[in-house]
């Protein structure tokens, strides 16, 4: 691929009102109308370069919008107050009472819960699947469904999609393939493999600093558009608006998420090899023993690599408690979740971020009580941090001396 999403990026320029090199923040809720009539065909959807009330849009949100889609390569792109906004904005835009979803089993614990025990009341289903079987992709879709849904790399189990392959199914049903790229901003283009529709998590990577939350829909203009519409529009109609101060701050964030996403990746992917080397099961995309490692290789933009994210299983969920309060004693990071920030995050989704999943699915998903999720941080000096969570892994039992394998 050809594609090149942080030259996107830095090719927009935006000029604020007085010539600012940010773009101005628009600080109102509701915009006036020269004429009555000009207001008439802005309600009726006839009208562009007008703003109507920052529920719909506003020149702030439109700004990280477009540079948002830019990244992605889309016509255009909605934000939204929160990822979960984003996500069942769009899950609602598309489906209807007796519609039915096609869903990867692991994905984050809140769209699950949201698939799972929310949508079944407005008689919307959902079938959940390991996605990385096409053949059980394919044998769920049904004449009702409407949408195989995935992320990139799951939440928590680190899967892989083949988004080509999943493309080419969605296609040959006539179906919507939406993708959840939060893992995995810039190093991987969902809409270039053939993705529909790309949601991501503003509050992870792309934001990158962990004060604020925010998610974005980017697809083509007439579903965008639609999800926008003050008369059946589900962004529109839900209210997951997203504040104009924090969309400028999202913006300037943005400007470093190529620095970032390759710091991030350099760290983890170091990180991933020496724990492998000592013996921990360890679950990342860069490593050969990664079921996946060659379909993420295949569709990645290489210069980012493999992504922030890795998880191990420390044996057990008090080992994996132990673990995590020492490393957070030790400065390496905090135990906490979320992911993106520029300190290592570190959490045991089994009773966190997943903990929606009831748990005999998970552990029929494979997601153990002593598996941790790190979100691996921009440590300048990561041979210095390696040494210290060894030490940590040794001293909690993770990892005993006498067991390690060497290399």
């Amino acid at each position: 691929m050809n594609f090149k999403p942080a030259n996107n990026i830095q090719d927009l320029q935006y000029f604020g009102e007085f010539g600012g090199v940010n773009p101005s923040i628009s600080d109102s809720s509701t915009y006036t109308f020269l004429e009555a009539k000009t207001m008439f065909d802005t309600f009726e959807g006839n009208t562009d370069g007008c703003y109507l009330y920052s529920r719909h849009t506003s020149p702030s949100n439109l700004y990280l919008g477009e540079a948002l889609a830019a990244m992605e390569g889309t016509e255009t792109a909605n934000v939204a107050g929160s990822g979960m906004g984003a996500i069942t904005a769009t899950i609602l835009q598309i489906c209807g009472a007796g519609d039915h979803v096609v869903s990867s089993r692991t994905i984050y614990g809140g769209t699950y819960a949201f698939l799972k025990n929310f949508t079944p009341r407005m008689n919307i289903s959902t079938s959940f699947v390991d996605i990385t079987k096409l053949d059980v992709v394919e044998a769920s879709i049904n004449d009702k469904t409407k949408v195989i849904y995935c992320e990139t790399v799951s939440n928590p189990l680190l899967e892989v999609a083949d988004l080509k392959a999943l493309s080419e199914l969605a296609k040959k049903y006539n179906l919507k393939l939406v993708v959840d790229n939060t893992f995995s901003p810039l190093s991987i283009s969902p809409v270039q493999l053939g993705a529909d529709v790309v949601i991501h998590s503003l509050t992870k990577f792309i934001n990158g600093s962990s004060d604020t939350m925010g998610g974005v829909v980017c697809g083509t203009s007439d579903f965008v558009n639609s999800q926008k519409s003050v008369i059946d529009g589900a962004s529109m109609l839900l209210g997951a608006s997203m504040d104009s101060l924090r969309s400028a701050s999202i913006l300037k964030n943005m400007r470093t998420l190529h620095i970032r996403m390759k710091q991030h990746s350099k760290n983890a992917s170091f990180l991933a090899d020496k724990f492998e080397a000592d013996g921990v099961k360890t679950v990342y995309p860069g490593l050969k023993s990664h079921p996946s490692h060659e379909i993420f290789k295949s569709m990645m933009n290489e210069e980012y690599g493999f992504g922030g994210m890795l998880t191990i299983d420390a044996g057990s969920l008090e080992k994996a408690n132990a673990l995590m309060e020492l490393m957070q004693e030790r400065n390496l990071g905090y135990l906490a979740v979320s992911l993106g920030f520029y300190k290592t995050l570190f959490s045991a989704p089994g009773t966190s971020t997943s903990s929606e999943i009831p748990e005999d699915e998970q552990e029929e998903m494979g997601l153990t009580d002593g598996l941790i999720r790190f979100s691996i941080g921009l440590d300048n000096d990561i041979e210095r941090t390696y040494k210290i969570m060894k030490a940590c892994m040794l001293e909690v039992g993770v990892l005993e001396e006498n067991n390690m394998v060497s290399v």
